[in-house]
């Protein structure tokens, strides 16, 4: 598992389509980044908050990562990568497991843009803006933004913004099941957009029935697991962790219960 591990690892560092995928996440944060600032400014109306919040990480991780799922897993449907693995002797379950662990932290790379934009709006001293949308790193943003962190606080910092990139990443290993199932790339994109806009309801009905609420919050996308702060609990931000590697590792199940017995041809 370990050289498939680092195959996959170097097939995705040699991608243009992976490099491009960067690239457009590091323009999304900037962007992101010069909106919220010039409304906290007033040079921008505060009806372009929408605008704002379409370039933020909660927004673009949905599509870019199912993307990167996409050119990954179905790619090595498409050139036979997966079909080589499997006639050298590699079990299914091992494949699954070294694409799960590549494509997860995959994610938390092309993330990295945001992370660093993060760090530098919060310690710039600016102020930024996004009314009421901000969720994510993007909330952190808004939140601590013209604020001073203590030093004692940094290493927390760090760890909350790896926290939400972690959450991310069990987010997105939904497409995990679906790229092995369906092999092809737009329906990986499309139907992990659509379960992105399902799951965005969620909080609005966890908020009314109790029951519901502590459900969602056994699954990343819990709504609790992107407002995360300075004042978050060590053992919230673990839960955090924990439910999120939990959930991928019960979708790397899903995916072998479906992908074991399936002829490859």
């Amino acid at each position: 598992m370990y050289n498939l591990i680092l195959s996959d690892f170097y097939k995705l560092w040699k991608s243009s389509a992976v490099k491009i995928v960067f690239l457009i996440t590091a323009i999304c944060a900037v962007m992101m980044s010069i909106i919220t600032n010039f409304i906290a400014q007033g040079k921008l109306n505060i009806s372009m908050a929408g605008i704002g919040f379409l370039f933020s990480d909660v927004n673009t991780k949905s599509i870019l990562g199912a993307v990167i799922a996409g050119i990954f897993i179905c790619g090595d449907f498409d050139n036979k990568t997966i079909h080589d693995a499997v006639s050298m002797g590699y079990s299914r379950a091992v494949i699954i497991v070294s694409k799960a662990v590549v494509f997860s932290l995959s994610i938390l790379v092309i993330l990295l843009p945001y992370a660093i934009a993060t760090c530098f709006d919060v310690f710039s001293g600016n102020k930024f803006n996004v009314g009421a949308n901000s969720i994510g790193l993007l909330y952190i943003i808004t939140k601590y933004c013209g604020t001073v962190i203590a030093s004692g606080e940094v290493l927390k910092f760090i760890i909350i913004m790896f926290t939400i990139m972690v959450v991310y990443a069990a987010q997105l290993s939904i497409c995990i099941p679906v790229a092995f199932t369906l092999k092809k790339p737009v329906f990986v994109v499309a139907i992990y957009y659509v379960i992105t806009i399902v799951f965005a309801q969620l909080p609005s009905i966890a908020g009314k029935y109790e029951i519901f609420d502590k459900i969602c919050n056994l699954t990343p996308f819990g709504s609790k697991y992107c407002f995360l702060a300075l004042n978050t609990g060590t053992e919230a931000l673990i839960k955090a962790i924990v439910v999120s590697l939990i959930f991928i590792i019960i979708m790397m199940l899903i995916t072998y219960s479906a992908f074991r017995k399936k002829e490859i041809k």
